[in-house]
This record gives C-alpha cells, structure tokens and sequence, in this order.
C-alpha cells in the first residue's frame, strides 16, 4: 500500500472534474476490510482524509459480516483473501441476505482472475492493490452516488406500498390525505360528488376510489361519460338511452349510461360543458331518480351515485348565465377540490418512480431517476399536471441508458422551461383575506424550495439566506411538508 500510504501526508488534490456536489454526504459509511493493518489503516485514512467519509476497519470478513447485519452501510471495499471468511464468502453472503450494500473488491495482481468472479457475482468493481488513491476516490464517488440511487428507489418503492396510496391513488401530500380521508366518509353514502381541478389533476382516478371505496356496499360499475365530447342529441341518447325507432338510425332499443351504472357510479367528465337544455334533464334525473328514454313514456327508476368533474370553476359558470345554479348547488353536495402537481411537491419523486416502474418493459429493472433529473422535475411548475409528468417519465424511459433516467432524457420544456409570466386569478367568491393567505403560502413553498436547493438541503445555510431563525425555517418546513433531505447532494 506504498502508493496510498505516502500520499496520506500532503492534502490529496480533489479527483478532476468533480464538483462541490459531487461528494457524498457525510451519513454515507464505509466498511474496509483488510487484514494487513497497515494496508487498512492507509485505506481508512485516505478515504477520510480526501471524501470527508465516515469509514469502519475490519481485519476478517467474520466481523465485517457481523457489522452489516448490525447497522447500515452503505459501500464495502474488501480484500478477498481474508482469514475466517473470505472476501467471496462475504460477498455472497452480502447477496443471499439481500443486504443494500455495494462491494468493491481489492486483490494483487496475480489474482485477477478472481476479481473477475466476484463481479460475475455481483461486486460493483475490483481494485488491484496498491490501489491509485484518485482512481480509489473516484470510484467510491459513483459507488456512492449509485447507491444512493438505489437506496431512493427502495426507498420510494417501499412508499408505494404502504400508507401512501388511497384505492390506487397515489400521494403523501397533506391536501390529499385529507381528501382520501374526506371519501373514505362518504363512501358508504350516495352522496352526489363534484371534483373541481386543473387539467390533468387526477380527476377520473378520484372518482374511481371513490366507487372503489363504495364497493363493499354498491356493486355495480363505474360508467364515464364525457359531456365535452358530446353535442346535445348525442349526449341526450348516451346518458338516457333511446326506443327503436325514436329517430333516423335508432334501429334497436338502447340503455343509456344512468342504466347502465345502476347500482354503481356515474361519472360525468367536464360537467361544465353541459348544454343548457340538457341540464335541465340531468337536474330532473338527480332529484328525481328517473328519466325516460328518448323516445319513450315508461319512468325508469335508477339507484346511481353521480360524480361530476370540471376544470373550470362552476360558480363563475353559474355568474356568467352558462351554467343552472340549481344544477350547481345539486351537484355541490360533496366538493372536491383537487390541488394542481406543483402544489404537491412531495409527490413528484413518488409520481416519478410509480411511473417509471409503470413503463418499464417487463422482465426489465425498473429505471432510477438521477439526482439532476430529480432536481429538474422537483423545480418545474407542471402545468399539465400528473399527466404531464407520466408522459414525460414515459418518455425518459424510453430513451435511458443503462437504466438511469438523466437530465437529457427530459422533454426539453421540463429542461428548459420557456419564461412566463405569472397571472394570479382573483376570485370573487372567496374572501380577500382566505386568497391572500393561499398566495403567501404558495409563495413562502416556492422560496423555501429554492433555498433549499441552493443550499443543499442545509437547514443553517437555508436560514441565513431567508433572513430567519432556524427555529423558524424548522417550523416553516414542519408547516408546508417540505422535506430538506430531498435537496441533500450526493
């Protein structure tokens, strides 16, 4: 260990082409295992010395073992000559018990070979000894950061499958817990609901839980409509269904959608572009629970819970004479008010890997979003939404390479968002102060974020740019959900 050992005693220069950022964080720990002291100490100390890292020595793989069972670790540098347990015994047991940690190997020259097997098994990468200090830093850099992207991935994986998804829908967003806590009351009722929400919000897979959250009580099917693709003849015989012969092509009876969700859930997209004439109908049918088909006299009596869904805002409808008040207050029952993409920020990393195991071919694993990716999508307003967002991970999953999605496999209005003006609604019907209170919410979330990145996800430096206290930045983040280890580098 000659080479390593007489650099330890000079500042080691930073490996080229590295970055500030680059370097893990300081929670990252190292196991060495090397029985030659002198060897371990040199590898100890290098690593500590230039990475800043937190790093463990072994003299036998049995004790290494005994230390990853007992606490997490996240790379293990090895000899494979070890007395006990050999450095290939440690990696294999590393494997059968699944441990997430990642190996590198040392060995001496004339044991090449050997390296190679335990790559074939799994070890990230082999190291000749006595290893090139700048070669060794720069090699448990991306180790590190590989790691740290796998660890994520696990991470999120596991998210997906406990609390954070209500009847397939997926979010750790307060707003939506409340929402998910919201239909799990109503679900045993049938309660007219209305969902009011931008583009791409979600909508149809709202009302979805909701029927799946009824089911245990309703058993008949979910059925949508949408209203904005339909004129109003069209809509009239979709909804109530026609008699033979009720006009030109009718040439059998047909059920409308009201009886085809008997029973179940009628969901009715876009209610906002409902003609006049036809809302009429649909408010007779909600207080009633009966229609007629066109062309028919016979009352059909019908056991339906409506949803209806808009991205526009019905009272400012009903203002403008473009929408029946009475219809609104009928559909208004129950409201939910869906929030757009970029106020739910927490979501997008657990969007992000939902969507990209999604579009992953099968028998393939599952592609990880870089750290800069993930800064680029955690920065970009969405205007689209979760729509938006799964095309654009769907997309990135196509072009990744070696299975990590990167700044460059990003549409180019994520990478490059176009600078716009931004036009804050006034909303007459809600209260003044009710408004002022949501803009400075929103835009005490975008500054904290924005610190946050620029400071790395340090609570101190975040402080001192905001020109606050750090009780009170700590306060701020418990408040809006932000978390700051999503900022760390590494």
């Amino acid at each position: 260990m000659t080479s390593a050992a007489t650099t330890i005693g000079r500042p080691m220069a930073k490996p080229s082409g590295s970055t500030p950022g680059d370097f893990p964080s300081l929670h990252q720990r190292i196991l060495v295992v090397e029985d030659n002291e002198d060897a371990g100490e040199s590898l100890k100390l290098l690593l500590e010395t230039a990475l800043g890292l937190s790093v463990d020595l072994v003299a036998d793989g049995v004790r290494a073992l005994e230390l990853l069972n007992e606490s997490p670790y996240s790379v293990v540098i090895t000899d494979l000559r070890l007395p006990g347990l050999s450095g290939m015994e440690l990696l294999r047991e590393t494997q059968a018990k699944g441990l997430p940690v990642t190996v590198v190997v040392t060995t001496g020259h004339g044991s090449i070979d050997e390296a190679v097997e335990a790559m074939r098994m799994g070890a990230y990468d082999f190291l000749t000894k006595p290893p090139d200090p700048e070669h060794l830093c720069l090699l448990v850099q991306r180790a590190l950061r590989e790691r740290s992207l796998q660890d994520e991935l696990v991470a999120l994986r596991a998210q997906l499958q406990e609390g954070r998804s209500f009847q397939n829908v997926l979010s750790k967003n307060p707003r939506m817990l409340e929402i998910f806590d919201l239909i799990g009351h109503v679900a045993e009722t049938t309660t007219t609901i209305l969902i009011e929400g931008e583009t791409g919000t979600g909508k149809e897979q709202i009302a979805r839980a909701v029927h799946q959250a009824s089911s245990a009580h309703r058993k008949g099917p979910i059925v949508v409509v949408n209203c904005a693709a339909l004129s109003e003849s069209l809509l009239e015989s979709e909804l109530f269904g026609h008699e033979k012969g009720s006009f030109t092509g009718a040439t059998t009876q047909r059920k409308g959608r009201f009886e085809l969700a008997n029973g179940g859930t009628l969901f009715l997209d876009e209610v906002g572009d409902i003609p006049l004439p036809m809302q009429v109908k649909l408010l007779r049918v909600l207080q009633e629970r009966q229609f007629e088909r066109v062309g028919g006299t016979e009352s059909i009596n019908v056991d339906v819970r409506v949803v209806g869904a808009t991205n526009r805002a019905l009272l400012k409808l009903v203002e403008e004479g473009k929408f029946r008040e009475d219809l609104y207050y009928r559909l208004n029952v129950f409201k939910i008010d869906l929030p757009p993409l970029r106020e739910r920020f927490e979501d997008i990393p657990l969007l992000a890997t939902h969507f990209s195991q999604k579009y992953t071919r099968p028998g393939q694993t599952p592609c990880q979003v870089s750290p800069e990716a993930m800064e680029l999508l955690l920065e970009y307003s969405w205007p689209g939404n979760i729509r938006q967002l799964e095309n654009a991970i769907e997309r990135a999953v196509v072009t990744a390479k070696d299975g990590v999605i990167r700044p460059e496999n990003l549409p180019t209005d994520v990478t490059k968002p176009s600078p716009t003006k931004a036009k804050v609604a006034v909303d007459l019907a809600r209260p003044l102060p009710e408004q002022l209170t949501e803009l400075t919410a929103n835009f005490e979330k975008r500054y904290l974020r924005r610190a946050l990145k620029k400071c790395g996800g340090h609570i101190g430096r975040c402080a001192k740019i905001c020109g606050l206290s750090r009780r009170s930045i700590t306060y701020k983040l418990a408040q809006y959900e932000i978390d700051p280890s999503l900022f760390k580098r590494g």
